[in-house]
């Protein structure tokens, strides 16, 4: 049986971000992945600049031939209301095809050991953990970082209440040829049912990715016929889907997305990014969420494997208060835009209040995003 410091299920974001950050403190990391890189995922594709400092540290830099600049955000109604601001740090847009794969090679450099297997179950005892993979074979840590995402089947085997919870809301995405679509702008557009975000990506594509009720989208067919006749409601994205070209076959798309709160540590698994818990894509800033999460269960995780006096009780305490203390405001936050943005008569209603003072919609864009995050090079 192999035995590393920390295994890592899952390798997205949160994951891989995880992993360069352990193995530059010189720590033993296996990352286990069901899929091998590159791919694409059900993603909004925008990411905020408070990362940047952050990947900087870890041998990650993005320049104009792999991300897109991003500083302006707009919001339009169902009807087509529509209002425009700066946004205070800007971001950039990057596929999950391209940013993944950049930090797996970044990763793979850096000598972290990958497993392209699924894992059938993690077992803690003793102080230590055991995980078994689909092929039986077995790894052992001192610490497991849970980042396989929104939902797997891992969830049930752990317990975890949110997956006894059936979710209303299916996530689709695709990447389109548009010429008109400003670099620069990252757009969230309400519709029935549901609300969308546009932005441009490193290849010159549009993502487009849209989170939509399942009660709305099971009247219809296909997402092709979704999108016609509600997509299509909201003025800007018909004007989009009439003259954007899909690059994909066909649509990726994802059910059973949740947004209940979730723990965040489970049987003594350190939980990180979507597994931790997920704000609402209208807010744009998950992608960030989940480096940053990674960010904060690293440096605790070191701490704690640093320590002559470990504590694991205290690590995950720690832990599940610094993931709160940073990103809870935010996810409430996410929930009242949410509610707000869904109700048809409230949404025109507060997007003509909002666009009469700029201060309110920087405020709500503060509250759902974080500082740059800083870090001590070393």
């Amino acid at each position: 049986m192999k035995i590393y410091d920390v295994v890592v299920v899952g390798g997205g974001l949160a994951g891989l971000t995880s992993a360069l950050h352990l193995t530059k403190q010189g720590f033993q990391i296996l990352v286990i992945e069901k899929n091998e890189y590159p791919n694409h995922k059900v993603c909004g594709e925008y990411v905020s600049n408070e990362v940047r400092p952050y990947l900087s540290y870890l041998g990650v830099d993005f320049n104009s031939k792999n991300s897109i600049e991003i500083d302006t955000l707009q919001m339009s109604t169902r009807s087509g209301k529509s209002i425009e601001t700066k946004l205070p740090l800007g971001g950039f847009g990057i596929s999950r095809y391209a940013l993944d794969n950049m930090l797996y090679n970044t990763a793979k450099d850096k000598e972290v050991s990958f497993l392209f297997e699924t894992v059938s179950s993690i077992i803690f005892d003793n102080d230590s953990f055991e995980v078994t993979v689909s092929s039986s074979e077995k790894y052992k840590s001192r610490i497991v970082i849970g980042a396989y995402g929104k939902r797997s089947g891992l969830d049930k085997k752990l317990n975890r209440k949110f997956i006894l919870q059936k979710s209303p809301w299916l996530g689709v995405k695709c990447h389109y040829e548009f010429d008109n679509f400003p670099s620069n702008l990252v757009a969230l557009h309400n519709f029935k049912g549901g609300y969308g975000g546009l932005s441009k990506i490193e290849n010159g594509a549009i993502n487009f990715c849209y989170l939509a009720n399942f009660e709305s989208f099971k009247l219809f067919n296909s997402i092709k016929e979704f999108n016609q006749h509600i997509v299509s409601q909201n003025p800007f994205l018909k004007e989009f889907l009439d003259k954007a070209s899909p690059k994909f076959k066909k649509p990726l798309s994802i059910a059973q997305i949740s947004f209940e709160k979730k723990r965040t540590v489970e049987n003594h698994v350190i939980m990180c990014g979507d597994s931790a818990g997920l704000i609402h894509p209208l807010c744009g800033n998950g992608m960030a969420m989940a480096i940053h999460s990674a960010k904060i269960a690293s440096d605790c995780i070191t701490d704690y494997l640093n320590s002559k006096n470990a504590d694991r009780n205290s690590l995950e305490n720690k832990y599940a208060l610094l993931w709160r203390e940073e990103f809870e405001a935010r996810l409430r936050m996410g929930r009242i835009i949410q509610r707000l943005l869904m109700n048809n008569t409230v949404s025109e209603m507060a997007i003509g209040t909002i666009a009469k003072s700029e201060k309110i919609l920087q405020t709500m864009i503060k509250r759902t995003h974080g500082s740059p995050i800083l870090v001590k090079c070393s």
